[in-house]
């Protein structure tokens, strides 16, 4: 069986932050990089420096200024379907097939505003109806299937640097992790991250900009996330988070996670 790495990761702007994406790539040496939030069309995606490293396979999905997914791979996929989960156009989704007919599905889940109430804040009723959107298909997948990306939700206590201090906050509220909870049923889907790494283990992947030194008062959260079902669990091996990469010039606020698989 063949060992894949894939790589998920919220780049906050993939031309902005091109340097540090390929210092990660030269270190962690992926076989497969999922992009979320790359804020560029598809015209203006910097593919030179990824075909440089071996990254051949491309499919993107981008919109000016916002949001914007892309996968990028040294193996072959065949894109399969790019699913318009908050009805509006916009682009938070793509997904594609690997050699061996798993797929791999890549989203940008809304952030949700700051508000958690659907009457008040409209984001907010929007980022529920993606997930539902989300759960009706995923009730009806059939075959192993690879879920990743950010998903804005920090599900567990544990997920976060305090269950409490954030029950009132988006991405944490109770609401929210029901909506995920569904989802994750829907398709008996193995949360990958808390598999390898079980609660209540520290395991964040976002930390907010506000905080100069985000390792001070390590205010993080889970957001982004793996699953798998059926066979493509089984294959799973390991799941990483590369914390250090918060520190690195000009980061993102999300860190990467990988996970490796023989299939």
């Amino acid at each position: 069986m063949a060992a894949v790495k894939i790589v998920s990761w919220n780049i906050n702007s993939v031309r902005f932050r091109i340097a540090i994406v390929e210092q990660f790539l030269r270190e962690a040496e992926p076989d497969i990089l999922c992009l979320q939030e790359t804020k560029v069309v598809d015209e203006d995606f910097p593919f030179e420096m990824f075909r440089s490293l071996g990254y051949d396979h491309i499919v993107i999905h981008g919109q000016r200024m916002h949001h914007g997914v892309a996968i990028l791979s040294r193996v072959p996929i065949a894109e399969d379907d790019r699913f318009d989960w908050q009805a509006n156009r916009e682009a938070r989704h793509v997904g594609v097939r690997l050699p061996n007919g798993v797929r791999l599905e890549n989203v940008y889940v809304p952030a949700g505003g700051d508000v958690p109430d659907r009457d008040v804040n409209p984001k907010f009723g929007q980022k529920l109806d993606f997930l539902e959107r989300m759960t009706d298909w995923s009730a009806r997948l059939d075959g192993p299937t690879i879920l990743t990306g950010d998903f804005n939700i920090a599900p567990l206590p544990s997920d976060v640097w305090s269950h409490k201090a954030l029950l009132k906050t988006v991405s944490h509220t109770p609401i929210e992790v029901a909506a995920l909870d569904r989802l994750q049923a829907s398709n008996d889907w193995v949360d990958l991250g808390r598999h390898f790494h079980p609660a209540p283990a520290r395991l964040h992947t976002w930390w907010s900009y506000r905080s100069p030194d985000f390792t001070r008062n390590d205010r993080g959260r889970r957001l982004d996330h793996m699953w798998a079902s059926g066979e493509a669990a089984k294959a799973a091996r390991a799941h990483m988070v590369f914390e250090d990469c918060r520190s690195w010039l000009t980061p993102s606020d999300h860190v990467p996670i990988m996970t490796e698989f023989a299939f």
